[in-house]
This record gives C-alpha cells, structure tokens and sequence, in this order.
C-alpha cells in the first residue's frame, strides 16, 4: 500500500482528553444506523423509546445541558428490563438480547461524561452491529453493515484525534478497513467451517417461512403477495416447460371440513414405475424451519441425506435453518403406487359426513352417472368450467359448510378453494384424493441461467388415484384459469387483483405492467448478483471448502494443515504490514524537495557516483564534479538550490523555487 495512503500518523492518533458535540453527534448516529436494521425486529415501545432518548441526547449536546442524574437512568434502566421480561418472558435469546443491548446503547449516552464512557460505546456498537446478521445475511445487509462499520472507525479515530476534519477521518477508517480485508479472506478461506446456522444460534432465532402443513382458505392466498425467494433452480440440460413445473412439498390427507392436515401415519415405501422424461438440476433453497425439500414430480435421486415418505414427499431429519443446496434427479413422467396399500385408500376416502350435503349429493349424481372414475373427473372438471368459477385473490368469506358454499354461492377462490372442493368431491363420489402443496413454475433469470421461485408460486393441486394407474395429479385450478399453469399467476388474476401484486411478481408478466426493460434487467442482475453472494460466501460450507483448498493444490486436507496455513499466511500478512509500517516512518518526512534531491542522487549513483551516508550535500557536490568535471556548473547548480530550500531562510520555500529546482533535476542528465 502507498506511504500516502497506508500512513496514519502518530499525531492523528493522539487521544481526545474531552468530549465535543462533534464527536457525541458521531455517537448518535453510530447508534442510530446499530438500531435501525432492527426497527422492524423490535417491539414499537422498544423503537419509542430508544429514538426519545436518542432525540434527548441530541438536545442536551445541542443546547449544552447537563447530563440527566444517575438515579433516573437507573430507574429507566430498570423499567426497560421489566418489560422486556414481561414482553419475552426472558433476557436470553435472540429477540430479548438484541432488544436489551439496543436499549443499553442508547441510555449510554446519556451518561456520556469522559473517553472511557465513549469507548465502551464504540466497543457495544460494534458488538451490536454483529447482531443484524441474526435477522438477514443478505448482500445488501452486508454492504449496509461495512458502511456503518465505517461510519463507527471514523467516530473512533475522531475520539483518539479530536482535531481531525471528517474526510480524514473517514479516510483513515477506509484505510483501516481495507487493510484488514486480506485478513478477513485468509479467515474465510481457511478457518474450519462449522455445519449448522450462525453461531448455533437458540431455536427463536428461526422463523418459519412460506408453506405449511396446513391449508385452510387463505392459507396459500397470501403467499401470493410475496415476492420473497423460496429457492432457486439450475437445469443442467433443458429444463421442462413451465406445466411441467409442479414443485411437490406436503400432501395434505385429514380435511375437518375447515382445514386440511397432514395427520401421521407412515405405512410401506412408495413404489414407482414406468418412469420417463429424466431431468437433473440443482435447488438452493431458502431457510424456512421446515424439514421438508421441493423437487419436481417425482424426484427419485437426492444429494444429501433425506428420504422420501409413502406419499411422495422429501423429507430430511432436522429443519432448514440455513440455506440448503441439493441435486435432484426427477422424472417427469411416472407411475405412482398402483397397487396402493388398503389403509392408504380408505384414509383418502375420509371426509367429515355430517357437512357439506350439497356437495356430497353433487358427488353421488356424477358417481351413479358416469361408468368410470375418469368419467367422474372429467365431470367436475367440467363442473368448474362452465358454471361461472373465478379465480381470486379476494374471495368472499365462506360459512360453516365452506365447500358448499363455495361451489354454489360465492364461486370465487384461489387455488386452495379449487384443491380443496376437487377432492372433497372426489371423495365423496367414492375415488380416492388428497391435496398436494407446492409450488408451480419459476421465473427465469437468464443472466445466471436458473430460475427464481417465488412465495408468489405457491400452489396447491390434487392427486387421486386410478386403479392401474396409481395416483396421478389433477389441477383443478387449470381448469378454470389455464393462464395460471402456462403463464404464471400474475396472468390469470383479474386486472383488479393484479394490482395488489408485488412488483416483482407483476413483473413477471410484461403484459399486465408497463415495466421499463432496464428495470428487468437491474432486477435480474440484483438477483444474479445475490445468488452468487448465496453460493460462495454463505454457502460455503465444509464441502465448499475441501473442495476449493482442492482445487487451490493442497493435499491431505486436515483440520492441523487448515490451522497451520492459516497462521502463516497471518503471520505473513503482519510482517508484511510491519515492515511496511518501518519503512515508512522512516520516509514518512521527505518532502518534495527532498523527493528531488533524492532523485538527482540516483542519476549520479547510476554512473557509478554513490553519496556516502556521511557525506554532506556540499561534499557529495565537490566529489561529483571532480569525478565528472564536464558536469560540474549542473552539479553545483542543483546543489546550490537544494540547499537554498532545505537550509535557508522560511521564505526560500516558494513554489517558485521548487519547480525551478524540478526543471534543473529534469534537465540533468549524465
């Protein structure tokens, strides 16, 4: 790093006796930027009255008022803690300890009286800044996090200076952070990663996203107004058309005439046959404190322990906390379970007999009508086309017997209304159903080549089962708007529900929105951009990590060789910095002036004139042009205004004179 840069000097390091406003307007807003990833986090009193006593403080430095007394800290202090026991039952854990740190942050500056008590405020805020990574570990949380940590070095160098301007000071701070990043890579790169969430963080510290395991109208309606990423996809050939696209998650068995639910019960393996249409891709799936994985109907190979159950599901052992990353191998055309266990049958024939009688009786007609369960389906396919079904975002609300009212009063609903009316019908006509969950089709990306699925993509969808055919899916939701499998869903809504839409997922079809092409682009790029940061800096896992120091040449990986190659590259990197710390405080004073004389000594050391460490300008002069007599009035001359800028009167140090002095060494050549 250049002198000019690295360089901070001992001077600009010397500490600050008192406190300024300035420098307690810095504290503020350290505090300020540590609270405010947390603002949505933080219960609304908590939010209050750290930004009370944030407007106080500011007010006291403002009009130089005396600091509140001791005991009314203390009492609000301790009424911060009781009700932070009241509101979270404890002062562990993730929720209660940030909220508690925030709060001590802010009532530290109210006691602001000295150096020390600047410090530790420096000190809690780093500590505090830690803390956004428990809610977000996104690229943009990072990049917010780095500017504040600038923001808290340049209030530091601030304490220790007390004369400092503010572009000097963040200047230092830059220089500070930018010295520690090859560090923080040899950090990175070879500390010893640890599986599981950061830090082993309590079980409140996860919060459960997107679908659940059970459905209810509603349920799944408003995931549609999220466009947070579930997971993302990349083919490794082609990838399937986006009917195809059904990504399967829980199957719902249990209906209570309100709810679906997955109820338990595990009975033999699933069994599948006749399969076709291979297809390989990789899913980088979001946390969602879920055990449950997405794959395409039916995934028959997975690259890290999970299994799948009697109906088709994938399912690991422990939630996912963090973000997973899996190969799927799926095939897209199957035979699933036609020789079905008895128990599994009956249990899809079960339904709460004493609702929904108009429904029942609708079932029964099509049943003693039709020659065939195909015929019955073909049916209430039929049924939900032509009688004047729409699809919603905003369904009516629905009474006791929701099903009827659904199929012969409101006849308004989202994809859980069709699922759930299908195979109740379904059931009652005597074929056995059940409700699948999931997602259905994805948004490609095509500057990272894979697609983005979105809570939007929320679906749900049926499965019945055929004698020698085995459960095959129905989507009734096709049936009345075809727009929804083939083209997304902000297609099939009306105009008037599309508005409710996010952006991005309005976004997704360019024909309901006026959406500028370099905000797509910008959009995608964003996405590009953080699916990266997913991949090689959050992702990078063990795995990750034998496999780069693999392909980087070490052999024999081991947890000693990580350690040892770790030390020395920081012991390396100290060095280096140390002798460039030596060097530079020994050259840290020359000046211009001195840089010219200096230059002018390396011309005559290059014909074999090398100055003495001894030898005085003058002398060092004399010799020169003895050596060289040819040279001897140019010789005199350079010396002469050297000196006259180095040793003479204040005044002699003009611009005038330097660039004179320039010309001269410019001109001078042996």
């Amino acid at each position: 790093m250049p002198a000019s840069v690295g360089t901070v000097r001992i001077a600009e390091l010397e500490p600050a006796m008192q406190l300024n406003t300035h420098l307690i307007y810095g504290l503020l807003i350290c505090v300020l930027l540590i609270s405010i990833p947390h603002a949505e986090h933080l219960p609304f009193w908590v939010s209050s009255l750290s930004v009370m006593l944030l407007v106080w403080r500011t007010y006291l430095a403002y009009c130089n008022r005396p600091l509140p007394p001791r005991w009314l800290l203390f009492a609000v202090m301790a009424g911060s803690v009781g009700g932070i026991l009241i509101g979270f039952h404890t002062l562990f854990g993730r929720e209660a300890g940030v909220t508690l740190l925030i709060l001590l942050a802010a009532l530290k500056l109210l006691e602001l009286r000295s150096a020390r008590d600047a410090t530790v405020v420096i000190y809690l805020a780093c500590f505090v800044i830690i803390t956004g990574f428990f809610y977000s570990q996104s690229m943009l949380t990072a990049l917010f996090m780095l500017a504040t940590l600038t923001v808290i070095l340049a209030t530091w160098v601030h304490l220790q200076s007390g004369t400092l301007a503010l572009r000097p000071r963040l200047r230092i701070a830059g220089i500070l952070l930018l010295q520690a990043i090859p560090l923080a890579f040899i950090l990175f790169v070879l500390f010893p990663r640890v599986e599981g969430p950061l830090w082993g963080l309590p079980q409140d510290a996860y919060t459960s996203s997107g679908l659940d395991d059970r459905m209810s109208p509603g349920s799944v309606g408003k995931l549609a107004l999220s466009d947070a990423v579930a997971f993302r996809v990349m083919f490794k050939d082609h990838p399937p058309q986006r009917d195809q696209m059904y990504w399967r998650g829980p199957v719902l068995w249990d209906f209570d005439g309100h709810t679906w639910t997955q109820g338990r019960g595990s009975f033999k393996p699933p069994q599948l046959d006749s399969l076709a249409y291979p297809i390989d891709y990789t899913v980088t799936l979001e946390p969602q404190n879920k055990n449950w994985l997405f794959a395409l109907e039916m995934p028959t190979q997975i690259s890290i322990p999970a299994a799948m159950t009697y109906d088709f599901q994938l399912r690991q052992n422990s939630p996912v906390t963090s973000r997973e990353r899996y190969s799927a191998h799926s095939q897209l055309g199957y035979r699933a379970n036609a020789e079905e266990d008895p128990r599994q049958l009956q249990r899809a024939l079960t339904f709460p007999y004493n609702s929904n009688p108009r429904a029942q009786q609708l079932a029964r007609e099509w049943h003693n009508n039709s020659t065939s369960d195909e015929a019955v389906i073909s049916t209430a396919l039929a049924y939900f086309n032509r009688e004047g079904f729409h699809y919603t975002l905003s369904p009516p609300q629905l009474g006791a017997n929701e099903i009827d009212d659904f199929l012969f009063g409101t006849r308004k609903g989202f994809c859980e209304h069709f699922a759930s009316g299908f195979v109740f019908l379904m059931r009652a006509a005597g074929i056995p159903a059940r409700v699948v969950t999931g997602y259905l089709g994805g948004e490609y990306n095509d500057l990272g080549d894979y697609y983005i699925v979105r809570q939007s993509d929320a679906h749900a969808w049926a499965e019945v089962w055929l004698r020698r055919r085995g459960w095959v899916r129905i989507d009734p939701t096709a049936a009345i708007a075809p727009a929804r499998v083939e083209l997304g869903m902000a297609a099939a809504l009306p105009e008037s529900d599309s508005a409710a839409l996010p952006l991005m997922v309005r976004a997704q079809s360019p024909a309901l929105i006026n959406v500028p092409s370099w905000l797509v682009n910008v959009r995608f790029k964003l996405d590009a951009l953080t699916n990266k940061w997913n991949l090689w800096v959050l992702g990078y896992n063990p795995e990750r990590q034998f496999a780069f120091l693999t392909r980087m040449g070490m052999e024999e990986i081991t947890w000693q060789r990580m350690a040892f190659a770790m030390m020395a590259g920081m012991a390396l990197l100290v060095g280096f910095f140390t002798l460039l710390m030596l060097r530079q405080l020994t050259v840290r004073n020359i000046d211009e002036v001195q840089r010219l004389y200096l230059k002018f000594c390396r011309a005559l050391a290059k014909k074999g004139i090398v100055r003495e460490t001894h030898e005085g300008p003058q002398d060092f002069a004399a010799r020169a042009a003895q050596i060289k007599p040819q040279f001897a009035p140019a010789i005199a001359d350079i010396t002469a205004r050297y000196a006259a800028l180095r040793y003479g009167q204040s005044d002699a140090m003009d611009v005038n004179g330097i660039q004179a002095l320039r010309r001269a060494v410019a001109a001078f050549k042996l």
